[in-house]
């Protein structure tokens, strides 16, 4: 053997094989582990005993959710012990297409971290939206052969998968031999089976614990999520067991920056798991070496030799306390703190994606009398419920109504400006006056607005317009808060610390108007995705998405 680069002296070495801790030594050499001892190291720390353990690995992550860049994103999950991630770049790729893709890759390719890709399977997400960019399946192909992009992204378009569309089918075929992840809310029985025997066999969108057994039962490999809204880890964790762990996963799929500086990522899942209950060894494995082999990563998710030196040290195992952290053998983090030097690369080729001309909107919505559909919201999840109500009219229009809590949802194509604008009501936002706009609006990411009056849904197009996307809080023409993101106007070129304050600011704006909803922009940007259920509206229009179709506002329209 070589002499070593570094020998990490008398650790407590979790081995995620047998779920045991042994005493040693961790040796490194040119970034990987060779073995548990070495003679004459270049350089030895000594851990005095503490608890060595791998890397841990998000399996389904969109970096753009955090609002941060690439750059910036690994600088703030560093300290928590996330050293890969499986990202989609299905947001970006929405907005810009393959060059937001190529941008991401570029962005990430000489940071500190390991950063897999997906190609993103549902650009648009949807037929009902329009998106920046559309990813047919020969540009899916293309995608494949980019480094580092190991499979196919989320499969949204179950209806599709379960119809046999060509265009779908197509897609799965170019990915076939690779990881293909799903996406199928509430899915079940007959047309469960043939959305798995078509290719995916991942899904993250489960709420229930049922819902996760069955689809386990299907083959399909559970990645429990908790998100900044989606919160499913306390009703899915009965699922990990010692017998499940091999197909149980964990991921944050949507954080956003106040999330990330709170809570943590998948740190944070692992240590509540074992709080819980779960065995540790169980929970650092179902976050390490299990997800790694889901997704053939063959090299990552373990200390064992010729394994990379991704490795977290561990001052209490049952705490999860989280001392040093190391990439390819290198101290990357210490003391919750980012000790690498990363930088990020130019981001003006991805800015600029904000086309809206508010003079060109027309708001107007006839009323035709009787009832209309009206998107209902979950204060913790992003399915809604589809109501029927009688909508507050004036002088012929349907209007805005806080006191009953049902007000105008507008969303606006803001890629092209080409003005196209989808119409309707939503109840849960509690709004006493004001409005609240965002560019992050998944997937197609236009611009969407909820809001007390059409003047006040005008000003906040007019304020992102302005600010060339991200996030605000209007009332009486005045800017309340402001959320800049103009990397694709999804993410913000700033650290952490300052987006998380951003972002607080904002939430609190939202608060002095009425809203009682705890992440009121993250519930307000997934109204537009008409891939989860029940009722959403995109710049088309309203979708009825278990019906996987449009309807319109009224009824009897």
């Amino acid at each position: 053997m070589d002499r070593v680069d570094l020998l990490l002296r008398d650790a407590r070495i979790l081995d995620v094989f047998s779920g045991s801790i042994f005493r040693g030594d961790v040796a490194i050499l040119s970034g990987r582990i060779v073995g548990f001892g070495a003679d004459d190291p270049h350089e030895v720390r000594d851990l005095a005993g503490r608890i060595v353990i791998p890397g841990l690995i998000d399996a389904h992550v969109h970096i753009e959710s955090s609002q941060l860049s690439p750059a910036g994103f690994v600088r703030a999950v560093l300290p928590h012990g996330t050293t890969c991630i499986i990202a989609d770049p299905h947001e970006i790729a929405n907005v810009l297409g393959i060059a937001g893709i190529r941008y991401m890759l570029a962005a990430t390719e000489h940071l500190p971290f390991r950063a897999y890709f997906m190609a993103p399977s549902c650009v648009p997400a949807s037929p009902f939206e329009t998106s920046g960019a559309v990813i047919d399946h020969e540009k899916i192909a293309e995608i494949l052969s980019f480094d580092r992009v190991i499979g196919l992204g989320e499969v949204m378009n179950y209806p599709g998968v379960v119809g046999r569309d060509p265009e779908v089918m197509a897609k799965l075929a170019a990915a076939a031999g690779r990881p293909i992840d799903g996406h199928a809310p509430g899915l079940a029985g007959m047309a469960l089976w043939d959305y798995v025997a078509a290719g995916p066999r991942t899904d993250h969108e489960c709420t229930s614990l049922a819902e996760a057994e069955e689809k386990l039962r299907s083959g399909m490999h559970i990645l429990i999520r908790d998100g900044t809204t989606a919160r499913n880890l306390e009703a899915l964790l009965p699922l990990l067991t010692e017998s499940t762990a091999p197909f149980v996963h964990f991921c944050t799929d949507d954080r956003h920056p106040e999330t990330l500086r709170d809570e943590g990522q998948i740190d944070d899942l692992v240590r509540r798991s074992i709080a819980a209950g779960i065995p540790a060894h169980l929970a650092i494995s179902s976050a390490t070496i299990h997800t790694a082999r889901a997704y053939g990563l063959a090299d990552i998710g373990a200390i064992a030799p010729g394994y990379r030196a991704d490795l977290i040290v561990l001052s209490d195992l049952e705490r999860f306390e989280i001392d040093e952290v190391y990439v390819s053998g290198v101290l990357v983090a210490e003391g919750g703190s980012c000790t690498a030097e990363i930088e990020p690369i130019d981001s003006e080729e991805v800015q600029g994606t904000v086309h809206i001309d508010p003079e060109r909107i027309d708001l107007t919505i006839p009323c035709e009398g009787g009832r209309a559909r009206v998107i209902g919201v979950h204060p913790a999840q992003v399915i809604t419920e589809p109501l029927i109500e009688r909508p507050s009219c004036a002088g012929g229009e349907v209007v805005s109504d806080p006191s009953r809590d049902l007000l105008k949802l507008v969303v606006v194509e803001r890629h092209g400006g080409s003005g196209s604008v989808g119409l309707g009501l939503v109840r849960g936002f509690g709004l006493k006056a004001g409005a609240l706009g965002s560019t992050v609006a998944h997937d197609s990411h236009n611009a969407v607005v909820v809001g007390c009056s059409d003047r006040e849904i005008l000003s906040a197009l007019s304020a992102l317009s302005r600010i060339g996307g991200g996030q605000v809080v209007v009332a009486d023409g005045e800017l309340l808060a402001s959320h800049p993101l103009p990397i694709a106007g999804l993410m913000s070129d700033r650290p952490l610390t300052e987006v998380a304050e951003s972002s607080v600011a904002l939430n609190r704006a939202a608060r002095r108007l009425g809203c009682p909803l705890p992440s009121p922009f993250m519930t307000l940007s997934f109204l537009a995705l008409p891939v989860i259920p029940h009722l959403k509206l995109t710049d088309r229009g309203l979708v009825d998405v278990d019906s996987f179709r449009p309807v319109p506002l009224f009824e009897d329209g």
